[in-house]
């Protein structure tokens, strides 16, 4: 079923689905999916037609896994984060369950929305500006424990988990494969002409702007097809302190994935996490020249100006809902390839608060938009030479309490077959310079190259 374009939504699952859990041992991205790929001609455990896949692993060390889609929920228009809750909500409210062992069992709906409404060109063609899968098999790995989950018809559903468990259990080490290389590369957007957009920017700072998020595109051919198990061990295995993740924006074979240091927010019951990212360096050759470049970007007025304005529009936003926010102390944070400022901000809520009403509200945070935000996005549709679909977008998971998490989908890129398209950017205030802009945000596509093994 096509989703319709507008302000529409569509649901799609079967009238009844049950769900069942089981404590297993730890499993890897790679042992899951080696799991489910050597069974995925057997419709008795998945129903391999479409066989989206979903990773999602924290900072923290929390890992979900998830394939096959029991149901899925799509949106377009502005309205798509109400119509995602409100079809969510009606879904698990019809699922068969009584999970009253683990947190960490609940079954998740798991997706993404658009940057904007209503862009679909490029390798965005044909999905939606928001989708989320009922898995079929969900694995869980948080401090509470390791679970497995099935959701689909009740009938069978206890041998479809004890299938599911036998072979999890006897999983082989994973095999390891070759990374693809590139055959031809084509940028969106030309050193020169991103000057002119840079400039443009800047024109129009001052009046009605106050910083604009600018972003370009890396479009490449392989010679193979992205293996997202490996490449997503490969990212986790560089960027622990990241969001690495992997979600179907639409029907088929594309894959959404990245490995972002961008918490949008997290809720859990009152509680609310999320935080200020916004300022960037490279890292450095040696200690000495790492920490000289920590200090350069701690004390950059045009990096404290572009911070504070993240910071500040984040804590407004969530003092309109929140009983109280408390905003941490500035750090220096270091990835691999660059150093961003960072701030830590937490909040409690006075009451039950669905996290996808907090995704709305913080949503586009000008760390990936501007301020204000409508006129950020207005400069964004005017000035860049692609749509942005995803990127730079929420993605993310919620269950039936509400409770859920989501991250910014930065460091991002979009696969299909021997296509990928990457994307990065970089805000702009007053005192940028695009040269140095346009360097920084080359860093930002070393996380999908590396991980490609390009």
């Amino acid at each position: 079923m096509e989703p319709a374009r507008g302000e529409e939504s569509s649901t799609r699952a079967d009238p009844s689905l049950a769900v069942r859990t089981t404590e297993i041992e730890d499993l890897s991205v790679r042992g899951f999916f080696d799991v489910a790929q050597a069974e995925s001609g057997d419709a008795d455990l998945v129903d391999a037609s479409a066989t989206p896949w979903v990773v999602w692993r924290t900072p923290e060390g929390d890992f979900l896994a998830a394939i096959g889609a029991s149901a899925s929920c799509v949106a377009d228009g502005a309205g798509r984060f109400a119509s995602i809750r409100e079809e969510g909500s009606e879904l698990f409210a019809a699922l068969e369950s009584d999970l009253e062992t683990s947190h960490t069992a609940r079954p998740r709906l798991f997706g993404g929305f658009s940057f904007l409404s209503d862009t679909h060109d490029g390798p965005w063609a044909g999905v939606p500006d928001a989708r989320f899968v009922l898995p079929e098999v969900q694995f869980a790995s948080t401090e509470e424990g390791n679970w497995l989950t099935v959701i689909g018809d009740p009938q069978g559903i206890e041998t479809r988990l004890d299938d599911w468990h036998d072979r999890v259990a006897a999983v082989p080490d994973p095999a390891s494969r070759t990374a693809p290389s590139i055959e031809h590369a084509e940028r969106t957007t030309s050193r020169a002409r991103w000057h002119e957009q840079v400039e443009t920017a800047l024109s129009r700072i001052g009046s009605r702007l106050r910083k604009v998020v600018l972003a370009q595109s890396l479009s490449v051919t392989l010679d193979d097809t992205v293996s997202m198990p490996g490449t997503l061990s490969r990212l986790a295995g560089s960027y622990p302190e990241c969001f690495c993740f992997s979600f179907p924006p639409g029907e088929g074979k594309r894959d959404f994935f990245g490995a972002t240091p961008e918490r949008l927010v997290s809720v859990c019951e009152e509680n609310v996490t999320t935080g200020a990212l916004a300022g960037s360096i490279e890292r450095g050759a040696t200690d000495a020249e790492d920490d000289r470049l920590a200090r350069a970007l701690a004390d950059s007025e045009k990096n404290d100006r572009e911070h504070a304005l993240v910071a500040e529009a984040i804590a407004d936003q969530l003092d309109s809902i929140a009983q109280s926010v408390t905003i941490g102390e500035r750090e220096v944070r270091k990835l691999a390839t660059v150093q961003h400022l960072y701030t830590p901000i937490e909040a409690e809520l006075a009451g039950d608060e669905h996290v996808l009403s907090l995704v709305e509200a913080l949503h586009p945070t000008p760390a990936v938009g501007g301020l204000p935000p409508d006129v950020a996005s207005e400069t964004i549709h005017e000035i860049e030479a692609f749509d942005r679909g995803w990127y730079a977008a929420p993605v993310g998971w919620f269950d039936a309490a509400g409770d859920g998490s989501f991250a910014v989908a930065i460091r991002s890129a979009v696969a299909d077959g021997k296509q990928a398209t990457l994307f990065a950017g970089n805000g702009i205030v007053a005192g940028s310079d695009p040269s140095e802009e346009w360097e920084e945000v080359q860093l930002k596509y070393r996380p999908i190259l590396d991980a490609l093994g390009l």
